[in-house]
């Protein structure tokens, strides 16, 4: 055959491929998610979620000294606690084992480990829901006010970056203004920009104990039919403040990723949820995958897709396993 172009010389040898390709997946731009729950000397699996953990404050700085001897020097932390109310009192509250986890990852690291923390009420109400229910309603503007109470009480904590996840109209500008007003103009906003309605959340809300106890979040996640809306949340979030911007989930919204990408000068992340996350695990344990090559081609793809900042439960694997480098 006459071929003038012949894409597969490009794809020879291993050699070729690794001068030709396109996508770098960074280990420094991934996050490890951390569930924090109250108690001390606590550490047990989570069913869902193979190799993660609800760990009580003490437990988890030990936990994090290990992974960061592997390279982790980025954590989200989300709350579990068996203290709701309908106001979501202990969300903010000097109590609250995410409050009390920061204070003591910061005293121990510093500025060597960046410290993320989800800011929703859904594990802290007593139905389940990320806002507080008023009458019968997830009330918008009351659940704000609590959010950003929540916000600004870790920012004293230490916490570097808030990431509201609730999906309420309006929390970003509130907290954004909540915490100028504290001066902690330095605290980073990641805001869940694009939170979907979601089968992929099972695994996380049996984690963190949180599945809405009556009704369900249709009300105020975005509905997965929706692709146009998510660039009018996005706008919102960038003119209220936010300094990263998020997608979750991702791999069954890499179009969302894609329509960030090419939408914002914001860093785009996305959230490699723990459905995603599970399922990876459930073929391994069926042995019908490489586990490594399936997390490395699914993060890959996220990456590929526009995100510069993924939170996976993968990450400490990647580092253990030394996938990344294969």
């Amino acid at each position: 055959m006459e071929l003038n172009h012949r894409p597969r010389r490009l794809r020879r040898t291993p050699a070729i491929r690794s001068l030709a390709f396109e996508t770098t997946l960074a280990p420094e731009r991934l996050i490890q998610p951390y569930f924090v729950g109250d108690g001390s000397g606590i550490k047990e699996e989570i069913k869902g979620l193979p190799g993660i953990y609800r760990e009580s404050p003490d437990q988890l700085v030990r936990s994090i000294a290990d992974d960061v001897k592997l390279g982790i020097n980025k954590v989200m932390l989300f709350g579990v606690t068996e203290r709701k109310d309908p106001m979501a009192a202990s969300s903010k509250d000097v109590e609250n084992p995410v409050i009390v986890a920061v204070q003591q990852l910061k005293d121990k690291f510093g500025d060597d480990l960046f410290v993320s923390a989800d800011v929703c009420l859904c594990a802290y109400t007593d139905t389940g829901h990320c806002g507080v229910t008023i009458d019968g309603e997830i009330d918008n503007d009351r659940s704000v006010a609590i959010l950003t109470e929540m916000a600004v009480a870790l920012a004293k904590a230490g916490c570097d970056c808030v990431a509201p996840s609730d999906m309420m109209d309006g929390r970003i500008g509130s907290i954004r203004a909540g915490l100028e007003a504290q001066n902690f103009t330095d605290t980073i906003i990641m805001a869940y920009t694009a939170k979907y309605v979601s089968s992929y959340y099972g695994p996380f809300r049996e984690a963190a104990k949180s599945a809405p106890g009556k009704g369900d979040r249709k009300g105020y996640q975005m509905d997965f039919r929706n692709r146009a809306e998510a660039l009018r949340e996005l706008r919102l979030d960038e003119a209220e403040g936010a300094d990263i911007v998020m997608v979750k989930p991702a791999l069954a919204y890499l179009d969302l990723i894609s329509d960030f990408k090419n939408n914002t000068q914001l860093p785009v992340a996305a959230y490699n949820v723990s459905g995603e996350y599970a399922a990876v695990k459930l073929m391994v344990e069926a042995r019908l995958t490489d586990e490594g090559l399936m997390v490395m081609e699914n993060l890959t793809a996220i990456t590929r897709a526009g995100a510069s900042i993924i939170l996976t439960y993968h990450l400490r694997d990647i580092l253990k396993n030394g996938w990344h480098n294969a």
